[in-house]
């Protein structure tokens, strides 16, 4: 029995979580990833992070489907800094279009995360202040954090993916990859 090989990728900004476009936007085919490959999950075009690639279609789905519930950690840099009532509110769930979402954790960082910058940069407005929090969720609905952050005041303009259960960036560079032990996940 072949054994299953598991990739991390720090995803940059600015790719599709798919290997083709018929658009020609960039995809995860520009990153010499081993062959057979594909993503357990998606990372949005404008987010940028972990993202785990395996040939193992039964990994895939205990890494996706919700029941199996993998904490996600999410870094997001939002408008202003949140207060305790916002953050409160966004562990206990925020009502969506789609529904309230499930609890979470939610905590304002007291440091900016040690990442590279981005290109291209955030808007930079003189007069709004950014933070960064960090979001632990088991939950993974189209666009979630984002739209979270915004609902409780405070929108994202950067979202990064720091791990999914144990496995983290540890100190891949944007673009850059790493073989998974089975052992992390």
């Amino acid at each position: 029995m072949a054994k299953t090989r598991i990739v991390a990728l720090n995803k940059p900004y600015g790719v599709l979580t798919q290997f083709t476009d018929k658009d020609g936007k960039p995809t995860l085919s520009r990153f010499s990833l081993p062959a057979g490959v594909y993503p357990a999950g998606r990372l949005d075009f404008d987010s940028e992070g972990l993202l785990l690639l395996t040939d193992d279609g039964g990994l895939v789905h205990r890494l996706t489907d919700p029941r199996h519930a993998h904490p996600r950690v999410y870094w997001a840099q939002v408008e202003r800094v949140p207060d305790e009532s916002a953050l409160k509110e966004l562990r206990k769930g925020v009502m969506l279009g789609d529904g309230k979402t499930l609890p979470c954790g939610a905590r304002l960082l007291a440091a900016e995360p040690g990442l590279p910058p981005r290109d291209p940069p955030i808007r930079f407005r003189l007069n709004v202040p950014t933070s960064w929090i960090e979001l632990t969720m088991i939950e993974g609905r189209n666009r979630q954090v984002r739209r979270m952050t915004a609902a409780a005041g405070h929108p994202c303009l950067r979202l990064v993916r720091a791990a999914i259960g144990k496995v983290t960036l540890k100190d891949l560079a944007p673009g850059q990859w790493r073989w998974v032990d089975r052992r992390e996940l």
